[in-house]
């Protein structure tokens, strides 16, 4: 058994019928390069079923604390069934980007069934030029985004024939050998309602960090527990004066996709050249990461103003940022920080966006350095476990009827810069697609993988009307940045 971090759980306590806590990757496979020159639900039973032993994730399943004394637990599922998790289907022609997304956006919007591992994978045909799809989707607790990419990779292999997988051990429980039962689990939760007051001593002395997030003081009580937390610090030292740690006052503007969700999603994919952007950055001086918030900036901008929706102060975004260790690779669920900063949708020039981006990106990554890894795993310990999912769906509650401290989310996922295969075919797309909550109803997640950059966008059906222009903007405005730095 493995129990959960708080942040892990907390993905689960968010949940309810209109919001979902998983990620997915659909990968466009070429099946030409694979056995037969196909790639079927048959070939990626086999091949998961090879690498089950590789894949802890896949065989997890939930096992909750009754009366939620405690947080939940992870078990090795004894009745883990892979038919159940591996499935088919067609999207209708063309088969081309609009017409996936629109297949996936139904497909995404489902929640995941928590009697069985958190993960699903859909092998999709139909595609433009025979290409194959595949959609995996896994609950963001089990996997952020760094350790959903090693899912990925175990899946995958550096050439179209590879050599055998080493067998792994069984992978289901000895004979006899059950689920723990209630009275067990009960035991456990007593135990660790017993350890609570210890966890939170140990993180009390990072407490005051908790509060130095841009947009904190959007949540009821945080201001206040500044206040206190830098009063008891200040217990016991030399008498000197300390200043009260005061929240920051940043806050976003409302737009049309920060209110409430609907249980429908509305996702957009498409690619641009990672060169060109790798170009871009080289020629003003930048990082491939400030170019493409810079683009998001100049995409949203045009969105909203197309719908009349601008608002004059720029959107808040977080940027979500992996703090797993080299240490820590493979041990799947979340190591993961934030950063929420303003992104300059209000700068009409493309050259000043960018520029806007840097400086607000460096700031923002010079203050995240003074913060703790564990910054948002040290937040949720504070919360008693029995409460936690409560608490967790009353701040998105909050979030869609207050003014947001966040707009949306923008996430870059680095992927490798050479050829990968699954089954023998040969992969060309990686599009990611993320999570939206209660009064941050867009995500805009990237990810890179040999030349190029694949975009997923997702957001919620009733707030957005479309968001292919917003991939679409994201396009252009690396067009007009490519001139504008270096007219030739």
């Amino acid at each position: 058994m493995q129990q959960l971090s708080a942040i892990d759980a907390q993905f689960l306590g968010v949940e309810s019928t209109r919001t979902f806590s998983h990620v997915g990757v659909l990968a466009v496979y070429d099946p030409s390069t694979a056995p037969g020159g196909n790639v079927t639900r048959a070939d990626m039973c086999r091949l998961i079923g090879e690498r089950l032993h590789l894949l802890p994730p896949f065989r997890w399943r939930l096992v909750t604390v009754p009366m939620s004394l405690d947080l939940p637990y992870w078990i090795e599922d004894p009745d883990f069934d892979l038919d159940y998790h591996v499935r088919e289907t067609a999207v209708p022609p063309p088969g081309d980007e609009r017409t996936v997304a629109e297949t996936l956006s139904r497909i995404h919007s489902r929640p995941l069934d928590r009697n069985h591992p958190l993960w699903e994978l859909y092998v999709i045909h139909g595609l433009r030029d025979g290409r194959v799809g595949m959609y995996t989707k896994v609950h963001h607790a089990a996997a952020d985004g760094v350790s959903g990419n090693e899912i990925l990779t175990i899946l995958l292999d550096h050439e179209p024939d590879p050599p055998p997988v080493e067998p792994g051990p069984g992978t289901r429980r000895p004979a006899g050998e059950e689920a723990p039962g209630a009275l067990r689990m009960f035991a456990k939760g007593m135990a660790g309602m017993a350890r609570h007051p210890v966890r939170v001593t140990r993180v009390l002395p990072r407490a005051s960090t908790l509060t130095a997030v841009p947009g904190a003081n959007a949540f009821p009580g945080v201001p206040q527990l500044a206040r206190a937390l830098a009063r008891v610090e200040s217990l016991g030292s030399d008498g000197a004066d300390h200043d009260v740690l005061e929240a920051s006052t940043a806050r976003a503007p409302r737009t049309s996709f920060n209110g409430p969700l609907s249980p429908h999603r509305r996702i957009a994919i498409g690619t641009i050249s990672l060169d060109r952007v790798k170009a871009v950055k080289s020629a003003a001086g930048t990082t491939v990461n400030d170019v493409l918030v810079a683009l998001c900036a100049g995409a949203l901008r045009s969105w909203l103003a197309e719908r009349n929706d601008l608002p004059t102060d720029p959107l808040t975004a977080m940027i979500p940022v992996s703090v797993r260790t080299a240490q820590e690779s493979g041990a799947f669920g979340n190591r993961i920080s934030s950063m929420v900063v303003p992104i300059p949708t209000d700068e009409p020039d493309p050259v000043n966006r960018l520029r806007r981006a840097h400086e607000v990106l460096r700031g923002a990554k010079e203050r995240h350095k003074a913060l703790p890894a564990t910054l948002l795993t040290d937040a949720g310990t504070f919360v008693p476990p029995a409460v936690l999912s409560l608490a967790a769906r009353a701040m998105v509650d909050v979030l869609s009827r207050t003014r947001p401290p966040v707009n949306l989310v923008i996430s870059n996922v680095p992927g490798p810069r050479e050829p990968l295969y699954c089954a023998g075919a040969r992969l060309e797309h990686s599009y990611p697609i993320s999570v939206v909550l209660d009064g941050v109803g867009m995500n805009i997640t990237v990810m890179s993988y040999r030349d190029g950059i694949d975009i997923g966008v997702v957001a919620d059906r009733e707030q957005v009307d479309e968001c292919d222009s917003v991939v679409a903007g994201i396009a252009a405005g690396l067009d007009q940045l490519e001139t504008a730095v270096d007219p030739r």
